[in-house]
């Protein structure tokens, strides 16, 4: 079963169903079905068939999901990328991907210019949809008939991972491994039949395909917003009745801190879940006060295997990611940064390892595009390594404590950033915190805090008393802060530790600094 044929049935099921959102723009299924089959069509007739890529620099908007769709018609390869990335990104991602179509917009034109100039890419295969022709162009071409059908395995969608270490790499995803990551999604953040959804999360990011694919589904509808704003999103929730949020933390966070919070109604909210990093105690009881939800999700996945694990109800246990997902099974091995362990090195019961997947699972890729290398560390005795660190409590559950980049080795004792972030979070004198190691002459690294100051008040001294009060072991806390202006984060809302190590932040002066 392909993509487009489940996309058809979805619209003969139910054809008068609010399909897509985009500002004015408003479709039906059936009627946006009409406008996928013309796109597609013009595609078609500019020689986009099987198995070619199409790249798109773009952001969340109606014409991006129709030419998501559209792909899917004709068995293309969706490949979207972030439209915040420069031209040498982007060229290495046309190179890569060996583009036969890009496809941009105002906000990436002029790095898409510059990026396909250097890639070779021919001027025919360039659609700027800011130019007030290129969409109209391929809209009133004729129509394909419907999808034309492919094999579950073959690739409809490569998404970029997001190349925190070294070139972005390509994850092929095939249309049985999507179509299965979409429907166990659906059932384990609990979506009822035509829920709407808010459609924040980038389409480069495999959150926003999974909140994309999961409306069809359910014949839901998906209202598209182009880039986060808390007050916009917060006024589309009320206007469109939104139903389902599926959010990285930092967006849930900014929403409900916002200054004007109580002036919109939110009651239409039943169904929330986070991925992509790690929520706060604190966060989450807020969520949970203000939202009320009927099902609230922590969703642990990636993009090349979309589910490890998921737990509803985190207010009983927050931070917990719960149990493996359906069809899933997870082990947790020695924490190997060389690629040493294998999955047969099972580390005892309560203690800290690598989480590791089978790559003979329903929703996994099958390696990576054109990288062997990266295949050889991530993929190991038929299994894959997440890179996450993660440990089960006394009922079998899992938390995840950081990256195996990421662990801290002070004094001889591990130290897990998001431990020590989680207290910071906690404090009212926070806005936001990441932690990081530096290299120390005696500790060999040291536990360094950047926090965005929530009070004139915040001081260095004041939130190592916060720390001493919390109960974290005198060893974890910060040996040093620095305040900033804002943590960096992705488009998609991950923390962008690296940025910190290399010293791309805005430090804030005024603030005591004295331990």
């Amino acid at each position: 079963m392909d993509l487009g044929t489940i996309f058809e049935r979805a619209v003969i099921r139910n054809p008068g169903a609010p399909a897509v959102v985009d500002g004015g723009i408003r479709r039906t299924y059936g009627e946006w079905y009409d406008d996928i089959r013309h796109i597609a069509g013009g595609l078609g007739t500019r020689g986009i068939g099987p198995g070619d890529h199409v790249v798109l620099v773009l952001s969340n908007r109606f014409e991006m999901a129709t030419l998501y769709w559209a792909c899917q018609m004709l068995c293309a390869t969706f490949t979207p990328f972030n439209w915040r990335a420069g031209a040498d990104e982007i060229a290495h991602v046309l190179e890569d991907a060996e583009a036969r179509a890009v496809v941009f917009e105002d906000r990436s034109r002029g790095a898409v210019l510059a990026a396909s100039a250097k890639a070779g890419i021919a001027a025919d295969a360039l659609y700027d949809l800011d130019d007030g022709h290129a969409f109209e162009t391929l809209l009133s071409s004729s129509p394909v008939n419907g999808p034309i059908g492919v094999d579950g395995g073959a690739a409809c969608l490569m998404l970029y991972t997001s190349g925190t270490t070294g070139r972005p790499k390509g994850v092929p995803r095939s249309h049985a491994a999507e179509h299965a990551a979409s429907s166990h999604c659906v059932a384990q953040l609990g979506y009822g039949y035509r829920s709407a959804a808010l459609g924040v999360m980038p389409l480069f990011h495999t959150m926003g395909i999974r909140a994309l694919s999961m409306a069809m589904l359910m014949n839901g509808k998906f209202v598209c917003m182009p880039s986060f704003d808390a007050e916009a999103a917060l006024t589309l929730i009320e206007r469109e009745r939104i139903e389902a949020l599926f959010l990285v933390p930092t967006m849930f966070h900014d929403m409900l801190r916002h200054d004007r919070l109580d002036d919109f109604d939110l009651s239409s909210v039943h169904d929330i879940g986070y991925a992509g990093m790690s929520m706060t105690s604190a966060l989450t009881s807020r969520c949970a006060e203000v939202l009320k939800p009927r099902n609230f999700v922590n969703y642990y996945g990636s993009s090349e295997i979309y589910t490890f694990a998921f737990r509803d109800h985190v207010t009983d246990k927050p931070g917990c990611a719960g149990r493996a997902g359906m069809g899933q099974e997870l082990r947790i091995v020695t924490a190997d940064a060389d690629g040493n362990a294998g999955p047969i090195d099972l580390v005892a019961p309560g203690e800290i390892g690598e989480i590791i997947a089978p790559m003979a699972g329903m929703e996994a890729f099958t390696g990576y595009w054109k990288r062997p290398d990266a295949d050889a560390k991530a993929i190991r005795g038929g299994w894959y390594f997440t890179g996450d660190l993660g440990q089960l409590d006394d009922d079998g559950e899992l938390f995840i404590v950081g990256r195996v980049d990421d662990m801290i080795i002070s004094g001889g004792e591990n130290i897990h950033p998001e431990e020590v972030e989680d207290v910071l979070d906690a404090s009212p004198l926070v806005g936001q915190a990441a932690v990081i190691g530096r290299p120390d002459d005696r500790l060999g690294a040291k536990v360094v805090a950047f926090v965005e100051p929530a009070s004139a008040e915040t001081s260095a001294r004041a939130l190592d008393e916060a720390c001493l009060a919390s109960g974290l072991a005198r060893f974890k806390r910060p040996r040093e802060y620095v305040f900033v202006e804002r943590i960096p984060r992705s488009a998609s809302g991950k923390l962008l530790r690296r940025f910190l190590r290399e010293g791309n932040y805005v430090a804030l002066s005024g603030y005591d600094l004295t331990l």
